[in-house]
């Protein structure tokens, strides 16, 4: 029992009091394995500390999506069989979810649900990398709360022309009102995405890459690369940029979802502005 008394008095002790603090996801076990998802969680867990604003927390399960007690296995079981405490945070220790997951994850209903109450109604925030709209097809909840669900990449990886339409967002003020980024570019499908819904902040330039395309099934030339969106009382934030692994060790991508962080935790101000393509 003194075991358990003092395992209790060290999860009550938060050694990052004051900080605001993200939950970054990796998990893949479900999905396909992208290459760069161990750099990206460590390069968001490294612009936190060395900016003294966030302190991360990086997982490859998603065991801490919940609002419930956590308990191991074993020894570190729940009680009457478990004997020891477990000194795991559950979603109300964060602020902010960063998730760079794929597939349909191992979350229970109850997982979900408190998911979606984590942004929906506690206002905390989410930031989606590259394949977080790859994930959850069964959950259709989760495509509405993220914006999107994915359709394609009919292009691969390619020098990708992209229009800035939002250069406000904080998290866009440091690209040119035009570049070209060699990364993969995410078609969302026509639902749930909807102009109407989120507010795109860059899109690729439908008028400089080839619309005959295999496997293109978009006809509408909208081609969001990153969009920002209220769920509930939570901010949301997605972009497709990310794939390669050279691709978080631009300046301007670390900048992008730094920013996008910022945000999410409600260190920055920005209102979405849903609009149609080319206003």
């Amino acid at each position: 029992m003194a075991g358990m008394a003092g395992t209790a008095a060290l999860r009550l002790r938060d050694p990052y009091a004051g900080k605001k603090k993200v939950l970054a996801i990796g998990d893949v076990h479900t999905g396909y394995q992208h290459d760069s998802v161990s750099h990206a969680l460590a390069t968001m867990e490294r612009l936190g500390r060395e900016s003294g604003l966030f302190v991360t927390y990086i997982r490859t399960d998603t065991q801490l999506v919940t609002k419930e007690k956590i308990y191991g296995t074993g020894r570190y079981a729940a009680p009457p069989q478990g004997t020891r405490g477990v000194n795991a945070r559950n979603l109300d220790y964060f602020d902010a979810i960063f998730f760079y997951g794929l597939g349909e994850e191992d979350l229970s209903d109850k997982q979900k649900a408190d998911l979606l109450t984590f942004v929906h109604d506690d206002g905390k925030g989410f930031v989606g990398a590259h394949s977080a709209i790859d994930a959850f097809y069964g959950w259709p909840e989760y495509g509405q709360m993220v914006g999107a669900y994915f359709d394609n990449h009919p292009w691969g990886v390619l020098d990708a022309p992209i229009i800035v339409e939002e250069p406000t967002f904080p998290g866009m003020k440091q690209f040119a009102r035009e570049f070209v980024v060699r990364d993969e570019i995410y078609v969302p499908a026509n639902a749930p995405y909807s102009r109407e819904k989120v507010d795109v902040l860059a899109r690729m330039d439908a008028s400089k890459v080839d619309l005959k395309v295999k496997d293109l099934h978009r006809t509408d030339g909208n081609f969001p690369v990153a969009w920002v969106k209220k769920y509930g009382k939570g901010n949301v934030f997605y972009s497709t940029l990310g794939h390669p692994d050279e691709a978080w060790d631009k300046a301007e991508i670390q900048e992008m979802y730094f920013e996008a962080i910022k945000w999410a935790l409600g260190l920055t101000s920005y209102v979405p502005r849903p609009h149609a393509l080319g206003e």
